[in-house]
């Protein structure tokens, strides 16, 4: 993919750290470009955090996350929101009435709803890694009552598949939307850039922020140009018609959102690219989880899987290849696959009403139900 930094930014949105810009080549040329920018530019100033379209409470407060509660009841089974931890923050997840897929379940008949707010890494975080979140994820489970069923986006979801086999007994049901499990499955502009670039090459991105990646400096790095009407209406699946307010007003609250963003620990960050990308350790069985080594084929969790048609980050079949490394029997794996790109999994309107309130029937059915007759890939 070539398309100029400021267009694809907009596909991509909240991905660790926008550096799925541009192709491989033009990354290190506009890399050298612009370095002393980078590394000596002054403090950017924060954007003001986006707000949450969904009432909500904080329901447990850790250094590394904040438990949101978004229930309607105080009793049920709990469904746990695993939202991605990159360039943006969980808002993704309820973004705005209409593209929120936090509406979306309670409506679909979510009763017990939390989501993961990961925190934005203070320089004191710098060194904490994947070992740190999955801690971090384990006691939320624990404070939900100790089994939960997991809705994971993006980044989220290879992060909850590490925590579904390395706590198997804790995971009811798991739904992956949009991650990254096999990433030599498919090629991707992420993979590409991880295999043109050494490993001191990522270093020195963590250099720049003394430890952490700096959400604003990257931001302002990687896309110097604005968002446009029709990039924005890609994404939510929606588009402005003559005269038309509504628009206005909602693209201005994405433009808000994408201007907000977090920073993110060098030992995680470093750890998600060398791990993930470069040695693909959890496909692989190779992923060590809190002093255990993953091996999926022993996983026997439900799964549903759903990809975008047109993801630019995660093409289907760097998700989908989860089907075949897990244990879990075929009739309790369901593929499906929006027509979308990535971020449109979330906060697209389309995908929003026609896929996943299917998920959420998925999700009452009892563990002993097979999806007879379901079909392995569904494009509605």
């Amino acid at each position: 993919m070539n398309e100029p930094p400021g267009r694809l930014l907009s596909h991509l949105a909240f991905m660790w750290p926008a550096l799925a810009a541009t192709s491989a080549s033009e990354l290190a040329a506009t890399l050298a470009k612009g370095w002393t920018e980078l590394a000596f530019g002054g403090d950017e100033e924060q954007a003001p955090e986006p707000p949450w379209a969904t009432e909500n409470t904080v329901a447990l407060e850790l250094s590394a996350v904040r438990l949101r509660d978004f229930s309607t009841a105080a009793t049920g089974r709990p469904v746990l929101l695993c939202a991605p931890f990159a360039l943006h923050g969980a808002t993704v997840a309820d973004f705005a009435p209409g593209h929120s897929l936090v509406a979306t379940l309670r409506h679909a008949g979510v009763e017990r709803l939390f989501l993961t707010d990961w925190r934005s890494a203070t320089p004191d975080m710098r060194f904490l890694g994947i070992d740190d979140y999955l801690a971090a994820l384990n006691v939320l489970v624990d404070e939900l009552g100790g089994v939960v069923d997991i809705v994971a986006l993006c980044q989220g979801g290879w992060l909850s598949l590490l925590y579904a086999a390395r706590f198997p007994t804790k995971v009811r049901k798991l739904i992956i939307a949009g991650a990254p499990i096999d990433t030599a499955a498919a090629g991707s502009t992420l993979s590409a850039i991880v295999d043109s670039n050494a490993p001191a090459f990522f270093r020195e991105l963590v250099h720049v922020g003394d430890g952490r990646v700096l959400g604003q400096k990257f931001l302002k790095f990687w896309n110097p140009m604005g968002l446009g009407d029709d990039d924005i209406g890609q994404v939510l699946q929606t588009h402005r018609a003559d005269d038309d307010g509504d628009f206005d007003a909602l693209a201005a609250r994405f433009r808000n959102w994408y201007a907000a963003t977090v920073d993110l620990p060098g030992a995680y960050y470093l750890e998600v690219v060398d791990k993930l990308y470069r040695q693909n350790a959890l496909a692989r069985g190779r992923f060590v989880a809190l002093g255990k080594t993953i091996d999926l084929s022993k996983l026997e969790t439900p799964l549903y899987l759903l990809a975008a048609r047109d993801d630019e980050l995660v093409p289907p079949p760097q998700l989908f290849a989860l089907a075949d490394l897990a244990g879990t029997p075929a009739r309790h794996v369901v593929k499906a696959c929006a027509p979308c790109r990535h971020l449109g999994l979330f906060t697209g309107t389309d995908t929003l009403r026609d896929f996943w309130p299917d998920i959420v029937r998925w999700l009452d059915q009892p563990l002993s139900a097979a999806r007879a007759g379901t079909p392995e890939v569904s494009t509605h």
